[in-house]
């Protein structure tokens, strides 16, 4: 079952990627998880996008950084197998304990990325090339920018792990919301019914809208509708 707009009633039985990327976002998917006990979802930390994409929606694809103080025997190893193992619709998480001492993600990583079917990266890091992956119109969500490279400053040390960003974990697999709001990760065991839940709300959330631009007071709508 398709809907075409978020203003039918109904929930579809499947929600799709595709119907995520049009009609969710991070703020009311993060509010289904809180209504499902799920308070810790979303780093709290500036992690925002950098080539102009301002949304994201996908799959995890974990991998696991570390700060070098040695010289790196096989630099880029892991990061390159990590690259060609995306899948379609996967978002390359790389968590890397919030270090800007490189810009661990560039150009050329997107442009193997997307060769792979990867949709865009979120970065507990910095990155560069940022005028570039603009270009190529690859999101990218990172704390910030830095133009060092990242050999023997940074590498992967793991690959399809769970990791964590400011706290909050990641799996392979979950499916993660980044916007202008924020970065939003969705445990799989969950996800059906959170993603449910983020549906029915944006239309609840669209009839008080349009309820208060019609005339009725706050306090009103809220009562009537449950929803601000």
């Amino acid at each position: 079952m398709v809907m075409s707009s978020p203003n039918r009633r109904a929930v579809p039985k499947t929600i799709t990627l595709p119907m995520i990327r049009r009609l969710l976002y991070s703020a009311v998917v993060a509010d289904a998880l809180d209504a499902l006990g799920f308070r810790n979802q979303s780093p709290l930390v500036q992690l925002k996008p950098q080539t102009g994409i301002p949304k994201l929606v996908g799959r995890c694809k974990t991998t696991l950084w570390t700060d070098m103080a040695h010289e790196d025997p096989k630099p880029y190893e892991l990061e390159l197998i990590a690259l060609d193992a995306c899948r379609p619709d996967d978002v390359l998480i790389a968590a890397a304990g919030g270090s800007i001492r490189s810009g661990i993600w560039g150009e050329l990583l997107s442009t193997a990325a997307r060769n792979r079917g990867c949709v865009g990266t979120i970065v507990d890091g910095a990155v560069r090339d940022v005028a570039k992956m603009t270009a190529m119109k690859f999101p990218v969500f990172a704390l910030g920018t830095c133009l060092y490279d990242s050999m023997h400053r940074q590498r992967v040390i793991d690959i399809d792990v769970s990791v964590e960003i400011a706290g909050v974990r990641f799996c392979p697999g979950d499916l993660v919301i980044a916007d202008l709001d924020g970065v939003v990760v969705v445990p799989r065991a969950v996800e059906a019914e959170a993603i449910a839940r983020a549906w029915k709300k944006v239309h609840e959330e669209n009839v008080t809208r349009d309820a208060i631009r019609g005339g009725m007071k706050a306090v009103a709508a809220y009562k009537k509708y449950g929803v601000l």
